[in-house]
């Protein structure tokens, strides 16, 4: 009996969408707790190549939420540990990782080689470099954010608006899992959900999952949703760069506090002091921070009394 029989007896699937499975190529951007389900399950269903992006390595602190890897591969790339188990769990998948971090060079030629795109980072700067590239090349992704008890899960870009669409307005500050916490289900529930969703689009069920948001409430138990089809795109956003794209031409702001500027050519401007910076009309302003948010909303700020070229860059 074939490994896929229980799904292909579903008449949403068949043997034409086994074959459309297999001949899928998905990209994975992240080997946290949200992918390890999405590894698993997309995996396990025989989608055919998946290629899997992280820098990152293998943590005792983050296995409580990342089973797919031991004890005895701490230190390992994430990537790369990964791929090894997933090679075990089913062969017939082609697992290819890459052991970088994904930044605005790198993402475009690599969303191109994709069917689909699965945002499983959950940091501010990749998701919205995931959705500039998914929403300018016309290519469906399947993003979700989990924080201590509660997140969500959404399906942008393709046909559907993009997460500057779904979230126009941004804290101020962002929470993240080493000071707020998470708990392992909560995350493996969203990726769980992400992965049903990815399988929706490749077999292009309906009603689609793009331009769905759904969010998880652990605390009460309670989950809920909303379809985002006719949110507006915002008229000029801000671009992320990454650092091998700065020019030598660029303003160089770097606003975090607790840090020194991130080269010799960058200037340290608090975000209280931004009001007060005038940049000449023929520079580029680049505005810098650890994770790219205290840098949109200060773009934003900017952009708002000067008409000028600006960009975001993120430096974790």
């Amino acid at each position: 009996m074939s490994r896929y029989a229980r799904q292909m007896v579903l008449p949403e699937i068949g043997s034409a969408g086994q074959a459309r499975l297999a001949r899928a190529h998905v990209l994975v951007v992240g080997a946290g707790g949200l992918s390890v389900p999405v590894l698993q399950y997309l995996a396990g269903a025989g989608v055919g190549r998946i290629n899997l992006v992280d820098g990152d390595t293998v943590a005792a602190h983050n296995l409580h939420r990342q089973p797919l890897y031991r004890m005895d591969q701490i230190g390992q790339p994430k990537a790369r540990a990964a791929a090894a188990a997933l090679a075990a769990l089913n062969p017939e998948v082609s697992v290819t990782p890459i052991c970088d971090m994904l930044d605005p060079a790198n993402a475009p030629d690599l969303i191109a080689a994709a069917d689909l795109v699965l945002d499983c980072a959950d940091t501010f700067a990749a998701s919205l470099i995931l959705s500039d590239n998914c929403h300018a090349q016309g290519k469906p992704l399947i993003i979700a954010s989990a924080l201590a008890l509660s997140g969500y899960v959404a399906g942008c870009c393709g046909s559907a608006p993009s997460l500057r669409a779904i979230f126009p307005d941004l804290p101020e500050r962002g929470a993240t899992c080493a000071t707020a916490g998470v708990m392992g289900p909560v995350v493996a529930t969203l990726g769980a959900l992400q992965a049903q969703m990815a399988l929706s689009v490749l077999l292009e069920l309906a009603p689609s999952p793009l331009g769905q948001l759904l969010r998880l409430d652990g605390a009460t138990w309670r989950m809920a949703g909303f379809r985002f089809d006719t949110a507006p795109e915002p008229d000029a956003p801000l671009p992320f760069i990454a650092r091998s794209q700065i020019r030598a031409s660029d303003m160089l702001i770097d606003l975090r506090t607790e840090a020194a500027p991130f080269c010799p050519a960058a200037r340290h401007v608090p975000p209280e002091g931004m009001a007060d910076l005038t940049p000449p009309d023929t520079a580029r302003v680049v505005l810098a921070c650890t994770t790219g948010l205290r840098a949109h909303n200060a773009g934003q700020n900017l952009q708002s009394r000067w008409p000028g070229d600006i960009a975001l860059l993120a430096l974790n």
